[in-house]
């Protein structure tokens, strides 16, 4: 399954495991808008649906994961570190790439392409999120 993340100054696909509840929850949803937040090198927003965490949910992941955030009951789009990630603030350091969320999320799939992309989008920026057909 594919979706478009879409804001004012750009935009990103996401391949995500359609088997997966979240997923699925996520994609009856689709499309929704929402507001972006930012935290560090993550982008995050609301979905406006509430899912339970999954048993394999992780708190560290790779950058360009796709993640639904249970506590928040967002997306959440990490491409390098957070502040709570080890080495945060420092010269990148063996740890200074690690994405740490705030706490275990989801793993819904990834970004496709550069995920770089999101440091292009700022807080409060309206935010789409859609279904590619297929």
């Amino acid at each position: 399954m594919q979706i478009r993340i879409s804001w004012p100054a750009g935009n990103i696909t996401a391949t995500l495991d359609a088997g997966t509840p979240t997923a699925q929850a996520l994609s009856k949803a689709l499309p929704l808008t929402s507001s972006a937040c930012t935290w560090g090198e993550e982008v995050y927003f609301d979905t406006g649906i509430s899912v339970s965490r999954e048993t394999d949910a992780r708190q560290v992941v790779e950058p360009g994961t796709v993640a639904f955030w249970t506590d928040g009951d967002a997306l959440a789009l990490p491409y390098g570190p957070t502040p709570i990630s080890r080495g945060w603030g420092s010269p990148r350091t063996e740890f200074g790439g690690e994405c740490r969320l705030a706490s275990p999320c989801n793993v819904l799939g990834s970004l496709d392409g550069d995920v770089r992309a999101l440091a292009t989008v700022r807080d409060g920026d309206p935010i789409r999120v859609e279904l590619i057909d297929e």
